[in-house]
């Protein structure tokens, strides 16, 4: 699974089903989280995503094999938990720490 420095993250894709719930909701959070750490979060289909597409692709452990597929040269972030899920911490923890996200 490739791997990124966190201090290199500017684009961040939450990669969904379709982009009508919760993932516009998830996006729009990520987006205020992150903002201070000049990251961008924007929201795609995942059957719409590619490598160009992000640094990093933050999806549902359901749809992270697709992902992988889609995008095989950018790093995934899964979760389980649309809210309050482990994984963002972690996120956001690797982009101020400069540590390795992926892998």
């Amino acid at each position: 699974m490739p791997t990124i420095d966190g201090s290199e993250v500017r684009r961040i894709v939450v990669a969904c089903e379709a982009g009508m719930g919760s993932s516009v909701m998830l996006t729009s959070s990520l987006s205020q989280r992150f903002a201070a750490l000049d990251v961008t979060v924007t929201h795609l289909p995942v059957n719409r995503l590619t490598d160009d597409d992000a640094d990093v692709v933050v999806c549902h452990r359901g749809l992270a094999k697709r992902a992988s597929q889609a995008a095989p040269g950018t790093p995934i972030v899964a979760f389980d938990l649309f809210l309050g899920d482990p994984a963002f911490d972690g996120l956001e923890a690797a982009l101020r720490e400069g540590s390795t996200i992926g892998g």
